[in-house]
């Protein structure tokens, strides 16, 4: 237990300027990224199995409530990803996490972030490839993987952007300072 405070100690007291933690925020930064990418790449190939697959799947007869329940779910995926993002990156939330974990913390917390965000992408095309298993119809395949994508391009993760977040956050000449103690009262 004291090695573990220990080693948090340590982090919280990075600089976010110094080498351990620029190679961490690279090392992150480029395990998100590839992750988002790698996202990407998936929604697409879901999209060329639907249109390869075309004459493959049987085609039902229009089902309404199916299709408003897809519409549905993807679009609350959508504006779900856009309050969890809002949520996870407000100012108070990042400003208490580098204070409490200093810049490792900060780096993971927008590691984390980002790589949610992304299979919450991922499932949003999910759910229009099993719509579309289930209707025979590409199109839903097709509508989720547009938002899928734009949301993945949305939500990619700009090292610059990192950068700027960990600087602001850790920024110690930005911490409150105590007011200076009172002078001493003599009558």
């Amino acid at each position: 237990m004291a090695r573990r405070q220990a080693v948090t100690r340590n982090q919280k007291s990075l600089d976010p300027k110094s080498p351990d933690a620029q190679a961490e925020i690279s090392r992150r930064h480029k395990a998100a990224a590839t992750t988002v990418l790698g996202l990407m790449v998936a929604t697409v190939l879901l999209s060329v199995v639907a249109f390869l697959g075309k004459p493959y799947f049987r085609e039902q007869p229009a089902d309404p409530p199916l299709h408003m329940a897809v519409q549905i779910l993807i679009l609350v995926l959508g504006l779900g990803s856009i309050i969890w993002r809002r949520t996870k990156f407000a100012g108070a939330r990042l400003q208490d996490i580098a204070g409490l974990y200093g810049v490792s913390g900060l780096v993971q917390t927008l590691e984390k972030t980002t790589v949610q965000l992304a299979v919450l992408a991922a499932g949003i095309a999910v759910v229009g490839f099993v719509a579309t298993v289930m209707t025979g119809s590409e199109a839903y395949t097709y509508r989720g993987s547009a938002v899928a994508i734009l949301v993945l391009i949305f939500y990619y993760p700009k090292k610059s952007a990192w950068l700027g977040t960990i600087y602001r956050y850790t920024d110690k000449r930005l911490d409150p300072q105590p007011p200076p103690p009172p002078a001493d009262f003599r009558a």
